[in-house]
């Protein structure tokens, strides 16, 4: 179902040279990193499930993703919300309407009813039990299973382009994607490629965080990168949206509103990652922008391609 290995494209942005790694072209249901993370779950049977839970924002990239997961299945499918505006309420729109239409149960809770679901899922995926949890954007031990099928599609390219040496950049929400990566690159033997990642929700405090709730091993993490102006999560930069519509301009692809803008103007701080080869894995998250485009259309009008 799965259109692997991915495609890996040279690009010019901006005077600099890189390669991406295009898994926004996995699938259309399960884009970019969503499929690495959820691989575990469509390549395995788990039939004493009959309902998924799981949380987040109500634009999550990862909602989307669950709510195919669980039609495909035959599960029921219940996601919650801190909050959800009156605004999408009346005017579903992105991933919240997509997932509206494939039978998801939303609820808006606390972080209590959160904490009271993890407990209805059990470790292990063990008979008998009908309830499987998944953490917020995928972020579980599972979600490695995937992700290391993405690290050997890039060492077995690396290999075959005779590339000694290589810097992979990706941005990071939970920050799973590039800890899985990071991890299954280390290893005796020829030069592994090095993963970078800046945060896109919270500071590099908070993305460590998430990364220890994974793996205690901090020699297995990721480097991260940051830019000096601190980042609000959703919120609308003129910068963000600028580089959006160059990056459309200059390479004819779309590309995230909400990570993608950010991670790209990491990159172009950063003269560090171009002492090797660098690529970008484009990680999807494309139906997103049906709800992120009109807003910042709305409060930039002068910016257009």
């Amino acid at each position: 179902m799965l259109q692997l290995p991915t495609t890996i494209e040279k690009i010019c942005f901006k005077d600099v040279t890189l390669y991406l790694k295009r898994d926004d072209l996995i699938h259309t249901d399960f884009s970019g990193n969503k499929a690495r993370k959820f691989h575990y779950y469509l390549e395995n049977e788990f039939p004493s499930i009959k309902k998924l839970i799981s949380y987040g924002s109500s634009q999550s990239n990862a909602m989307y993703s669950m709510s195919v997961l669980a039609k495909m299945r035959g599960w029921e499918f219940e996601f919650t919300v801190d909050h959800l505006s009156e605004y999408l309420r009346e005017n579903p729109c992105g991933n919240y309407r997509a997932a509206l239409e494939n039978g998801m149960l939303l609820r808006q809770a606390q972080q209590p009813y959160i904490d009271q679901a993890k407990k209805q899922s059990p470790p292990e995926l063990a008979e008998g039990k009908a309830t499987l949890y998944i953490e917020e954007g995928g972020r579980q031990k599972e979600a490695e299973y995937g992700i290391r099928i993405l690290a050997q599609e890039i060492m077995d390219w690396q290999t075959e382009q005779g590339i000694e040496e290589l810097n992979v950049f990706l941005p990071s929400g939970t920050g799973t994607t590039a800890l899985f990566l990071q991890k299954a690159f280390v290893g005796e033997g020829v030069p592994r490629p090095t993963v970078y990642t800046c945060p896109c929700v919270g500071d590099d405090t908070y993305l460590k965080k998430q990364f220890l709730m994974l793996e205690g091993d901090e020699l297995l993490h990721p480097s991260i990168l940051t830019l000096e102006k601190k980042h609000h999560f959703g919120k609308l930069y003129k910068e963000n949206y600028k580089i959006w519509l160059e990056l459309r301009q200059q390479t004819g692809l779309e590309f995230d509103l909400l990570y993608d803008p950010l991670g790209w103007r990491v990159i172009l701080e950063y003269q560090v990652l171009f002492d090797k080869p660098l690529m970008y894995i484009h990680q999807g998250g494309l139906l997103g922008n049906e709800s992120m485009l009109p807003r910042y259309e709305r409060k930039y009008p002068e910016l257009k391609l």
